[in-house]
Formats: C-alpha cells, structure tokens, sequence
C-alpha cells in the first residue's frame, strides 16, 4: 500500500522536474521496514524506530526529513497516516542567506578590477571581467556559466545545456552582452587562449566554481564591499539574486502583469518551480516594502 502512494508521490516531483533518485530509494527502504510489520499506514513511532537504525545522525536526519514530507504529501488523501513533528533529528542546511543586493557602480568596480588578476598579458583577467559581467547581465548560475561550451552563443542568445536539474533552455541577450561575449572571443582568439568551454584560464578549461567564487570574494573584499576574512557579507551568487530583485522592480505595479512576469523571470532562471522565485519577495525588503505600499494602495481604493 505505501509503495503505490511512494510511486504517486515520486511521479508527481518527477513531473516537476527533479530526479528524486535518493529520495525514493529511502522511501522505498521505509516501505520495506515498515511492511515488515505489516504497517498500511504511516506510523511516527515506526518512523523514529526506523530512523535510529541508521549509521549517522546525518543519514538519520535525512531519512526521518524525506519520511516526513512524503507523510504530509499523504495525509492529506488519507488522515489515518501520521505525520512526525519537525525537527526530531535536528536541523539540515542553514536557511538560505538574504540576498546582498549589488550596485550597478559595484558591478562595474568589481569587472574592471578583474582585469588586475594575475597573470598578466593572458586570458584569466578578461575571463573574470567578461564571466562576472554575463552573471550580472542575466542571472546565470555559476556552474551554468562555467559549462557553457564556445558553440552555445548562438543567432537567438546562449543555450545553457547543463541547467540545474538537467534541464535545458535558451536564454535571450541584450545587443550589449552579445557584444561583450564577442569582444571576449576575440581576445580569446588574439591571446592564443584554446579550448571549447566558453570560459577559459590559461590551462585551456573552465575555472572551477570555487575559483571563481575566491576571485569574486577577494575582490568585493579589496574594494572594500565585503568585510575580513571570516565575516558574511557579498557573494558571487548575489549577482543572480540582484538580476532577479532588479527585473521584478522595475515589473509594473499590476496583479496581472507581476504574474506573467513572475512566470517568464522564473523560466529565464531556469527554476523548478515558480515558488523558487516568489522567494525573492520574501527574502527582499526594498520589494517587500514596495509589495506592502501597494497592497495599502489597493485596499484603500477598494474600501472607497
């Protein structure tokens, strides 16, 4: 019984886009254990029983987490399915951070003092300028970046084949990112730079995502935008989070129009789902305040 609900569940994340792999293999693992009981139904003591089997608290964590939200998937067809409390094995990942929203003035000091990065007179300065500005310029994951192969600008904008969840997608450019990406490929050409990844160092491949997230750092660091060693501040994931909080505020302050665009930014990013980019909202204070000024706006107007 609780593998045709498992089979329903992985199904309906599968649609949604994700491999759900490991999330089945556990389900099924709690289906075998529990059907050893003769368990039809969720039990929270059968869930905890289970949980403390396992070889680590990590995997316990990540059993009893993947248990419980296939639980509440289920109780909602069927009440008799017991749903654990959260947080019996502890907390996972750390919530996600805010955002650190990034001046354009910044944007610019950080690609041009990319052009600093040694060695000199050879493609890795341009390579961070140019990578750094295509990141701002469309919001691209880093790892999307980094895999884009020369062939992928193409007539209609760049082809990002290695988007998260596998999937792929073709993103539109603006005249001027176009330009830059060309001007980038001939100083490629002009520096003797070889390889089929897009981005390149001097070894003829793509940097890997932890240089490129060092390079970033140490020059928000230097700048003066971002504290010592050891404190939060400025990422390089934050050029993507300024894209997206910079296209919704600049959206028309109507119902419909924020919708569609909600839908069109969430494809261009390339989320698994629509909610994944409402987080920018929440997560934004200039837009929650904005959000906030015209829901008043709207009920005064409806209360007239």
């Amino acid at each position: 019984m609780l593998n045709i609900h498992i089979s329903r569940y992985v199904t309906l994340h599968r649609s949604l886009g994700r491999k759900f792999s490991e999330q089945e293999r556990l389900l099924r693992l709690y289906a075998a254990y529990a059907g050893g009981f003769g368990d039809r139904h969720i039990q929270v003591q059968r869930v905890y029983d289970w949980c403390h089997t396992a070889s680590s608290q990590n995997v316990a964590r990540r059993r009893f987490d993947t248990v419980r939200n296939f639980s509440r998937f289920i109780q909602a067809d069927d009440p008799v399915h017991e749903v654990p409390p959260a947080g019996v094995f502890g907390r996972g990942k750390r919530p996600r951070p805010t955002p650190t929203i990034i001046e354009p003035d910044q944007v610019r000091a950080i690609m041009t003092a990319a052009l600093d990065v040694p060695p000199q007179d050879m493609i890795s300065p341009h390579t961070y300028h140019y990578l750094f500005g295509l990141l701002a310029a469309t919001g691209l994951r880093i790892s999307e970046a980094l895999a884009l192969q020369c062939t992928d600008l193409v007539e209609d904008g760049l082809i990002v084949r290695n988007g998260k969840f596998g999937k792929q997608r073709l993103i539109a450019l603006q005249p001027s990112t176009r330009q830059a990406l060309e001007a980038y490929l001939a100083m490629r050409k002009k520096l003797g730079a070889t390889g089929s990844d897009l981005f390149v160092s001097i070894r003829g491949r793509a940097p890997t995502k932890t240089r490129a997230h060092v390079v970033f750092v140490r020059l928000a660091r230097h700048l003066g935008y971002r504290g010592p060693t050891g404190k939060s501040g400025m990422r390089l994931h934050d050029l993507r989070h300024t894209f997206a909080v910079r296209s919704l505020e600049a959206c028309p302050p109507d119902r419909e129009a924020i919708a569609h665009h909600m839908a069109g930014l969430s494809v261009y990013l390339g989320h698994a789902s629509v909610a994944n980019t409402y987080w920018y909202l929440e997560a934004t204070p200039v837009l929650l305040r904005d959000i906030a000024a015209a829901s008043e706006q709207l009920y005064r107007g409806e209360a007239a």
